[in-house]
């Protein structure tokens, strides 16, 4: 879990653009976010985490508590409702909307945070060092 804390910027992406379309994301939107290394930090205060994400496109902010569902707008747009787990050490976000679910996880390995999108059958994985 405390290797998950820090600042991370991305090194790494395959399947991206992929997933995105999958889930529904608009071609001029895709095209930009694409381009994008963004940098995302993860913090804790007691029992509240935070996942920053900042590019030059557009930065998010989610906070939540873990086991606790609440409503997330995603970069994207979509209202989701979300869950988010620690299992084994990985962050686990459950999206669901409009009959919809996707999955990410992120977990640390070889010092590398690596995320896994997953919409359906489409699958996308990012890797980020750390700052």
């Amino acid at each position: 879990m405390a290797e998950l804390i820090g600042g991370w910027k991305l090194v790494e992406s395959e399947g991206f653009d992929d997933y995105m379309k999958e889930v529904g994301v608009s071609l001029i939107t895709r095209k930009a976010a694409i381009t994008l290394k963004p940098n995302v930090t993860i913090s804790r205060d007691g029992d509240v985490w935070c996942i920053k994400t900042e590019s030059t496109f557009k930065n998010t902010d989610l906070k939540f508590e873990l086991n606790k569902l609440f409503k997330e707008t995603t970069a994207d747009g979509r209202e989701c409702e979300t869950i988010i787990t620690l299992e084994d050490g990985k962050l686990i976000q459950n999206q669901k909307w409009d009959g919809k679910e996707s999955t990410i996880t992120r977990e640390v390995k070889d010092g590398k945070m690596i995320t896994i999108c997953v919409f359906d059958k489409v699958e996308c994985r990012r890797v980020y060092e750390k700052k």
